[in-house]
Formats: structure tokens, C-alpha cells, sequence
């Protein structure tokens, strides 16, 4: 039996943000219940030198938004990075997983070989496809994900592995 690059990138993404959408609502009720700003949770990071929340939801569309794209050979989407609120992050994220749901598997499928160059700082770094979806990102994908989880647990939403993985 094999895995698809399609199978192997937008599935797996759809479920991660969705995920990543009911770890926000749960901050964003955390926030109302305990009478917090939600700015306070938005604007939080883990260490002084990490993004904040916000930064890691964005982090976290894009990453899987241009990626998909990159492996169909198309136009990566650009959106403005401009979100404040919960709504705003929640909103983010269904609109790229409606994104990802445009895909076909005929686009992403064979893209294995396909080269890719990234810009990447001053640097332009070139991968096929492959393990530009393995080692990165699936990878980024997965830290910016777990990195917005940590921020919220940290702040006390109470959150578990099963909000991470989701339902079975």
C-alpha cells in the first residue's frame, strides 16, 4: 500500500487546523469566562524572543497555504497577517482550510520531484517535493500548531493531547 502526496499534505493539514480551530475556541472561551482580554492570550508567546500566539496561527495558515500551492505548481495565496481577535485567527483558518479543500489530488499527486525554491532571508534554498512536504512543512507546520497549543496552556486554558490529535 502507498500514500499519495495528496494524502500525505492536505488531509493531514485539513485536521490539523481544525484542531487548531477548536484550540482557539477554547482559548477564546477561556478568555470570556475568566473575565481575561483576549489580546492578553493573542499577544502572549512562550519566551520573549518567539511570536506570539497570533504570529503562530499565521505561521500555521501559511505555511500549508503556500505549500499546497508550491506542490500544485501555482501561485501561493498571500493573506495580510492583520488578526487581533480570536474570530479574526478562527476566520484565518477556516478560510485555509477552505483553501485546501480546492485542491485535487490530481494537482499535488506526482509533485514528488518537482523542484521548489524558497526564499528564505537572503538565502534561496531548492527542494523536490518531497521532502520539501516531509522536512518542511509538515515539520513547521506541526511546531507552529504546537506552539500556539503550549502559549494557551501555559496561559491556563485547559487544553490535553486530545485537543492536539483530535478525534480519532
Amino acid at each position: 500500500m502507498t500514500i499519495s502526496m495528496y494524502q500525505a499534505s492536505i488531509p493531514v493539514s485539513i485536521r490539523t487546523l481544525t484542531n487548531l480551530v477548536s484550540i482557539l475556541e477554547k482559548g477564546a472561551t477561556y478568555a470570556e469566562t475568566k473575565k481575561i482580554d483576549p489580546s492578553v492570550l493573542i499577544n502572549s508567546r512562550l519566551s520573549p524572543d518567539m511570536f506570539p500566539l497570533s504570529k503562530q496561527v499565521q505561521i500555521a495558515s501559511d505555511i500549508v497555504n503556500r505549500g499546497a500551492a508550491r506542490l500544485a505548481g501555482i501561485e501561493p495565496p498571500q493573506f495580510e497577517d492583520n488578526e487581533t481577535t480570536f474570530p479574526q485567527l478562527i476566520d484565518r483558518i477556516h478560510q485555509t482550510i477552505s483553501d485546501l479543500n480546492t485542491f485535487k489530488p490530481e494537482q499535488i499527486d506526482g509533485s514528488e520531484e518537482r523542484t521548489i525554491s524558497l526564499k528564505i532571508g537572503d538565502n534561496t534554498v531548492d527542494f523536490q517535493g518531497m521532502p520539501f512536504l516531509l522536512y518542511f512543512v509538515l515539520p513547521n507546520l506541526y511546531f507552529h500548531v504546537t506552539t500556539a497549543y503550549d502559549i494557551l496552556r501555559h496561559c491556563g486554558v485547559e487544553l490535553g493531547k486530545q485537543d492536539f490529535l483530535g478525534q480519532p
